[in-house]
């Protein structure tokens, strides 16, 4: 059996400018951090012929172009598998639709995996532009690349995503007072609302495409901020950074009616009057984990439990995508 995994994420600054529908014009850059929560992958080959999946649903065939789960799908032909006697299972810490960026951590760790099980070795950048590939061109989705690259290099990293369509990758060297500093005071609570990404990327995706003004100009400000965060990072001056959040969030509230409802920014507000400089949602918006960067953590933490809102706790991974048992 080979066993795969890959952190899941969160975007620090500058997130939504790692579209091609931007990026491709304008040139985009964004820092993320991977977090030691994961999805796992798993493969072995069967006995019985035919293939078994076992992910939210189960499915079995004798031919590939039955399966139902796209990325699995693509993924094969993709790596050219041709053994049909297999089983893929995949698990994970936290549900899809969070906005911790699952997607580009199944796809990675899937990768991994049909790598192994096939004896390839495979760069670490060629896992992030494969998965990138299945995702964005052959799926068509409305995504971004900082999902599939930040989860094959892990870490506390900032990418530059080019108009010729190559990413920069720059691992950020903050000292340990710094992220001493980060895992006191960075907080994760969960919103108790799961979503699609899709429907708030695919308005974004279709306004920079039809070159809007609006849309071009917040981005390219959300693109400023997470340059911004990058220099607060190195300096060690967190707190700066807690009130970059707090105008990236005014500015991606702007980019979507659908990014935000009354629930959630009564939840930001009493974050705000809590111990919190600055926050925002992680991902697309709509729901999944509300991130603050708090001058009074335990203030904080206290005025959202009492809320009902369930915290996860944060710490980096440095490792990215893996094997477990190779």
């Amino acid at each position: 059996m080979i066993i795969t995994r890959s952190p899941l994420r969160i975007s620090i600054g500058g997130g939504g400018t790692d579209l091609p529908s931007y990026y491709l014009r304008h040139g985009g850059f964004l820092v993320a951090m991977a977090i030691r929560k994961h999805v796992y992958v798993s493969l072995q080959r069967r006995f019985d012929p035919g293939y078994l999946l076992k992910y939210s649903r189960i499915e079995m065939g004798t031919d590939f172009s039955e399966i139902h789960h796209p990325i699995i799908r693509e993924a094969l032909k993709l790596m050219e598998i041709r053994e049909v006697d297999i089983e893929i299972t995949s698990v994970a810490d936290v549900p899809a639709g969070t906005g911790l960026g699952s997607s580009g951590s199944f796809t990675t760790a899937l990768l991994r995996a049909l790598a192994i099980f096939q004896r390839r070795y495979m760069e670490t950048r060629d896992i992030a532009e494969r998965a990138c590939e299945i995702e964005i061109d052959r799926l068509g989705e409305p995504t971004g690349k900082q999902d599939q690259y930040i989860a094959a290099f892990g870490g506390l990293t900032a990418f530059t995503f080019n108009p010729d369509d190559s990413v920069y990758v720059e691992a950020l060297d903050i000292s340990d007072s710094t992220y001493a500093d980060l895992e006191e005071n960075l907080l994760l609570f969960f919103t108790g609302r799961i979503r699609t990404a899709s429907e708030i990327l695919k308005e974004q995706n279709d306004k920079s495409n039809d070159l809007d003004g609006s849309m071009i100009a917040n981005l390219s400000r959300v693109r400023d901020l997470g340059y911004r965060t990058r220099e607060a990072f190195l300096k060690g001056r967190l707190s700066e950074w807690g009130e970059i959040m707090l105008e990236h969030w005014e500015a991606k509230r702007r980019r979507s009616e659908s990014m935000s409802n009354p629930q959630i920014d009564e939840w930001y507000d009493l974050a705000m009057r809590n111990g919190a400089v600055g926050g925002k949602l992680v991902g697309a918006g709509g729901g999944g984990f509300l991130m603050f960067y708090a001058h009074d953590s335990r203030k904080l933490r206290e005025a959202m439990t009492k809320a009902r809102l369930k915290e996860l706790r944060v710490e980096m991974d440095v490792e990215g995508t893996m094997a477990l048992n190779r």
